[in-house]
C-alpha cells in the first residue's frame, strides 16, 4: 500500500523526498465527510502545506473530495459543519453588556469557529462572522466566539 501512495505521488508529480512524512488519502473520500482511522495513512515524502499527523485529520470534515494517494493539505479539511447553507441562524452582536440579536440566513456550511457570511432577515444586509460552538453566528466588537 505505501508503495501505491508513493507511485500515485510520483504520477501526480509531487516531489517526494526521503526522510519526512506526509498524510495521503487511503481511498477517495467525498467532501463533506468524517474521515475516521481507515482514510488515511502517512507515507515517506515532504510537501509543503500538507498534513503530517492522522491526528490532525481524524475527526475532521473533508471540505473537497480526497484521492487516494494524493497528499491532504491542511485547507482539505477542516471542523465538521453544524450549520448547513440557507439554515435560520441567530445572528449576535456582543459589545460589554450590550447583546443584539436578530434571526438571518446562512450563505454557506460553516463549522465552529469558522468565518460565514449571513444576510440579516429583517435588513437583507450581508455581513460576516463566526460560528460559535452554540450554532450562532457573532459579528462586531467581539467577532471570535
Amino acid at each position: 500500500m505505501r508503495t501505491l501512495a508513493l507511485l500515485a505521488a510520483l504520477a501526480a508529480g509531487l516531489p517526494v523526498p526521503a526522510g519526512a512524512d506526509i498524510l495521503v488519502a487511503t481511498r477517495s473520500v467525498r467532501g463533506q465527510t468524517i474521515l475516521g482511522p481507515g482514510d488515511v495513512a502517512v507515507i515517506e515524502g515532504d510537501v509543503a502545506g500538507t498534513l503530517i499527523a492522522p491526528e490532525e485529520a481524524i475527526g475532521q470534515e473533508a471540505r473537497v473530495n480526497l484521492y487516494a494517494g494524493r497528499p491532504i493539505r491542511v485547507t482539505d479539511v477542516g471542523p465538521p459543519a453544524i450549520i448547513e447553507r440557507n439554515q435560520i441562524v441567530t445572528l449576535r452582536f456582543q459589545s460589554g453588556g450590550l447583546v443584539i440579536a436578530a434571526d438571518a440566513r446562512a450563505l454557506d456550511r460553516a463549522g465552529v469557529g469558522d468565518a460565514l457570511r449571513v444576510m440579516n432577515l429583517a435588513s437583507r444586509n450581508t455581513v460576516t462572522g463566526f460560528v460559535a460552538p452554540d450554532g450562532s453566528v457573532v459579528v462586531g466588537a467581539s467577532m471570535k466566539p
